[in-house]
């Protein structure tokens, strides 16, 4: 079986507010992550499989152009792309160049369009990447940010590309942690590059990106998918898997499908008897506690819900088994677990953290 994947870590731009100072550390540079909401309407959180159309989004704050203006990033793996302008206008400066090649990029719920542009992108005082590739918007609906679209024939480098090439990092990866969030807006995560692992987090299983990912979710000891192939996706908010194994899922859960959120709603009870749902990724067990299986209460009126309803963050992802991806692994998985993407040897790593069983959600 092969992974329907290629993971290049890349940023992908957007608006919002400065996320703080940049973080130098020994041989890598550790950029804070906020996780923002962005909601333009009433809010229902599987409206469709979309990846886009989840409201969180993970931001850190980088500078673009000389002097710089200051845009708030997407953190997403799920794209190689960069751009800019959604709502926030793009500055032209000394260091912008426009190229002669148009972008479009459509989603199931927005799309942008524009012109390419390479533009230097500064991290820090002297962490400078010149002549980054970039989109600039000049229309676009139902979005913040987007990608970037040059050429199917034609190899654009990401930010972690540049970096390394251009020797400010020795190591072509990046590590990615998250912590579990109660508030709407909060700095609850960093992006390392050139960092295979934070000195914090524990013992690291890195494995090829060709098989990595052959995850077979189980519900304790009933296992609810066959070995798969899928993706680990920082844009993406919730956990998605096949509709075979959601069904098996929602079946062993007692989860109700709730109409305003979309998501399933369980009883005390029933989150009670709530077992861990474990992903096995390389012969390695990775678990979901009950705590980690849940929407975080105090934010239940933020996605339409009601506060004192207890939400799953496993949803549908609208097909079976075989006939497309699998699973996707989001913000809801990573923000349990540390998670390393190394482009250079195409690997992926993950390792436990102290927010694995972390009760953050208000239960306890």
């Amino acid at each position: 079986m092969v992974l329907m994947l290629t993971l290049l870590p890349a940023i992908l731009l957007a608006l919002r507010v400065a996320a703080g100072p940049v973080l130098v550390e020994d041989s890598f540079i550790s950029l804070p992550i906020s996780r923002r909401f962005n909601f333009t309407g009433p809010a229902q959180l599987c409206r469709t499989t979309s990846r886009a159309s989840t409201p969180p989004r993970r931001a850190a704050s980088v500078g673009v152009g000389s002097p710089a203006t200051t845009y708030s990033l997407i953190v997403d793996t799920g794209s190689s792309n960069t751009w800019v302008g959604a709502t926030q206008k793009y500055v032209v400066t000394s260091t912008s160049t426009k190229t002669t090649q148009a972008v479009s990029v459509s989603y199931g719920s927005g799309s942008f369009s524009g012109t390419e542009y390479t533009d230097q992108v500064t991290l820090a005082s002297g962490l400078v990447i010149s002549k980054q590739s970039i989109g600039v918007a000049s229309t676009s609906s139902g979005f913040d940010g987007g990608t970037l679209t040059k050429s199917t024939s034609t190899l654009i480098p990401t930010v972690t590309d540049n970096l390394f090439s251009q020797g400010t990092i020795t190591s072509n990866l990046i590590g990615i942690s998250f912590e579990p969030t109660t508030t709407e807006d909060d700095v609850n995560g960093s992006i390392a590059f050139g960092a295979p692992i934070a000195r914090s987090s524990p013992a690291l299983s890195l494995l090829p990106t060709r098989w990595a990912f052959f995850d077979t979710p189980k519900d304790g000891t009933t296992s609810i998918l066959a070995s798969t192939a899928g993706i680990v996706d920082t844009g993406t908010t919730l956990i998605y898997i096949a509709t075979n194994a959601f069904t098996k899922y929602k079946s062993a859960t007692g989860g109700v499908a709730d109409a305003n959120t979309g998501l399933l709603k369980i009883t005390a009870t029933q989150f009670a008897a709530l077992k861990n749902l474990n992903f096995v990724i390389g012969g390695v067990t990775y678990a979901l506690t009950p705590n980690a299986q849940i929407w975080p209460r105090s934010l239940n009126t933020a996605i339409g819900g009601t506060a004192s309803s207890i939400y799953l963050v496993v949803a549908d992802w609208g097909s079976n088994s075989g006939e497309g991806l699998d699973f996707i692994n989001g913000y809801a998985f990573l923000e349990r677990f540390y998670s390393v993407f190394d482009t250079a040897n195409k690997r992926v790593g993950f390792a436990t953290t102290p927010m694995y069983n972390l009760v953050d959600r208000d239960l306890a």
